[in-house]
Parts: structure tokens; sequence; C-alpha cells
């Protein structure tokens, strides 16, 4: 989704996924711990790049780079604020006005810190907001504790467990915006 905005959070600040965050993104998903969390295959640096593209262009994809606030403001270097990203995706043709949520904190140092918090309750109103989004729903690894314990405090309900050859077992959870 072409997005030009910037989401202002009190310890975070959304930036949409452009061309220049790819190689630090691409060096996160190198991690095993992170491709099982976010049912994420390997892919080599020109697939990540081809990929942001198609992220960028899609019109059912909204993604934003999740940066610390008081690094950024620091320095102004947002490769260096990275700490994860976060997306909407619109792939539920029966319902038009539902988006499955994703947040992923990438570095270890920001994790604990409620960053990831904050950046799901800015991305959740941006969708309710500017993408008319009336129904979210997430699909969160099994023995994901943390994240699910986040998204049932911010009101999601568990509807069910999801199967699947290629990826783990899933638990998903929807909430009504």
């Amino acid at each position: 989704m072409k997005i030009s905005t910037r989401i202002l959070g009190k310890n975070v600040i959304l930036v949409p996924y452009k061309e220049h965050h790819v190689s630090k993104y691409h060096e996160w998903m190198k991690s095993k711990e992170l491709q099982y969390l976010t049912s994420s295959e390997p892919l080599t640096l020109e697939e990540e790049y081809a990929m942001q593209k198609s992220w960028h262009d899609a019109e059912d994809k909204c993604t934003f780079i999740v940066l610390d606030k008081a690094a950024f403001e620091k320095d102004k270097n947002e490769i260096e604020s990275m700490i994860g990203d976060t997306n909407l995706f619109f792939n539920d043709v029966k319902y038009p006005h539902t988006a499955e949520a994703e947040i992923m904190i990438a570095e270890p140092i920001a994790r604990g810190r409620r960053m990831g918090w904050e950046a799901m309750i800015l991305m959740l109103r941006y969708g309710i907001e500017e993408l008319k989004v009336k129904q979210f729903c997430v699909k969160i690894a099994m023995d994901n504790e943390r994240s699910i314990n986040m998204f049932k405090k911010l009101g999601f309900i568990e509807e069910g467990v999801m199967f699947s050859r290629k990826l783990p077992w899933r638990k998903k959870f929807r909430m009504s915006g």
C-alpha cells in the first residue's frame, strides 16, 4: 500500500516500509526464532527487495517499520532506530473490511518494553480511522504466550486453532473495531 504517513507514538514511530529498510529487515529474517514466530521462509536479499516492492505496490497490504522513538530522536537515523514491523493484510475477500494484524519486535533489546503493544495499538487505530477496518484477526503460534497475552489484553477473543503442514499450529483471534 502506498503510504506516506508517519505515525508518532509516545515511545515508537511507525514509518512506511521502504527500500532503504530492506537490508536490516533481511538480517532480522535470518533468525530461526523470527522465522518460526512469523511463519516466514528465509528469502535471499533480492527476494526481500522484491517482497518489499510488492507490499508497497499492493492495495491489500499495509506495512510499517517500527522505530524506537528515543533512538531516532538522538540521530534521526531510521535504520539504526528500527526495532520491528507491523502489518495489516486485507486477504479475506468474503469480509473486505477485515484485516489480519501482525506485529514483530525483532530487536531483543526492545522486547518486554511495551513497544510492540504501543505499535500494535497505533496500527489498529490507523486501520480503523484511515482504512475503515471493521474487524481484525491475528494468527499466533500456539506457544507464543507473550503475543497471545498481548492480544487478549487488547480485546481479541480466541476463535479457534488452525492446522497446516507448512506452518506451526496457530491460534486464531478476532476483534471488532
